[in-house]
């Protein structure tokens, strides 16, 4: 298969710039058995049912972006926090003006930063603080990180407002932005109609919005990002998968977790799953996501699920479902409006 196959063509006017208000009044697209419906994520209860099993990334984007100083020198660098490495090791973008290992930076009065090594184009940090008071240190100082795609970066409600409500394990460089829909009323609803919610965490990483480098789909690698399902959690979901009760992943990155688990039984270690058209799902019996960019490995999963349930040309599906969400003009990407399949 070809990237440029899942290529589609989108007026920069449908890029979301800020999320619905409420959350839940943004559209949504339903996909059944070959069938669209176009109704709002606050119809969502009405295409569930009791015993359904809603799964949910509960990851938390942190403000990852800091603005420091060389110590040597005073002048101005950039530390991005990716993931950290070990407790006091952090996998870092480092920018501004001429960079080399052994630059200290001060980040704050309590938080400084040593370089140590540079691999690909990501720097190994080492920081005075544990892992622990760095996020708690960047939460004072850090800025949160937004999508290129989004303009509106001078509105102090947007960054707030970029996060689920049920958000709660620091570590995302991004929103799994399927779950920004939610409102705390919409799952009270969720829950009193009988569905179970289960919550496990992938940590999205700026891979997420890098563009794919080889322009045959099955020689591309992905980012590997950190991921953790608890035990119970786990044997919950398995139960479930015994009982024919249907798993729901909310959003991509979810549905990546539980792929990634059931493939190794591992519950928590890096993932660099790619799922593209061909591929056998193994854990999920739906998907609620947004819309993604042209050329994404994001399109390329929401496509080979489409040809994995209804045994479906999964990119025909995906072009069919795009086109028709342009023509309606759904808004799209991050704070865009959603779909289920």
């Amino acid at each position: 298969m070809q990237v440029s196959d899942f290529d589609y063509i989108l007026p920069s006017s449908l890029i979301a710039q800020s999320p619905a208000e409420p959350r839940d009044h943004a559209r949504l697209l339903v996909y059944l058995e070959g069938r669209i419906e176009h109704r709002h994520f606050y119809n969502l209860t009405e295409y569930l049912q009791s015993g359904d099993v809603l799964v949910l990334n509960d990851s938390k984007v942190f403000p990852a972006r800091l603005i420091g100083r060389r110590v040597s020198t005073g002048g101005k660098m950039e530390v991005f926090l990716l993931r950290p490495q070990d407790d006091y090791h952090w996998e870092c973008l480092v920018g501004h003006g001429r960079v080399q290992a052994g630059q200290i930076i001060e980040l704050s009065e309590i938080l400084r930063g040593e370089l140590i090594q540079k691999k690909d184009k990501h720097w190994l940090v080492r920081f005075n603080l544990p892992t622990k008071k760095v996020f708690e240190e960047a939460e004072k100082i850090g800025q949160t990180p937004l999508p290129p795609y989004i303009k509106t970066v001078d509105d102090p409600s947007i960054r707030d407002r970029y996060q689920t409500v049920y958000a709660h394990n620091p570590g995302s460089a991004a929103a799994p932005t399927a779950g920004l829909h939610f409102t705390s009323e919409l799952l009270d609803k969720v829950r009193q109609f009988g569905v179970d919610i289960e919550t496990v965490s992938l940590h999205v990483g700026l891979g997420t919005f890098a563009p794919l480098q080889d322009e045959v789909v099955e020689e591309n690698k992905l980012h590997s990002e950190f991921y953790t399902v608890s035990p119970e959690a786990w044997e919950r979901l398995k139960l479930a998968q015994t009982q024919n009760r249907r798993i729901i992943a909310v959003g991509t990155t979810t549905a990546r977790v539980l792929e990634s688990v059931a493939m190794t039984e591992q519950l928590s270690g890096s993932t660099d799953i790619f799922i593209y058209p061909g591929y056998e799902f193994k854990m999920i019996d739906g998907l609620i996501t947004n819309f993604h960019l042209p050329k994404s490995s994001l399109l390329m999963l929401v496509s080979a699920w489409l040809q994995h349930k209804y045994d479906k040309d999964g990119l025909a599906e995906i072009q069919r479902i795009y086109k028709q969400a342009v023509d309606k003009e759904y808004r799209f990407f991050s704070f865009g409006d959603a779909m289920m399949l």
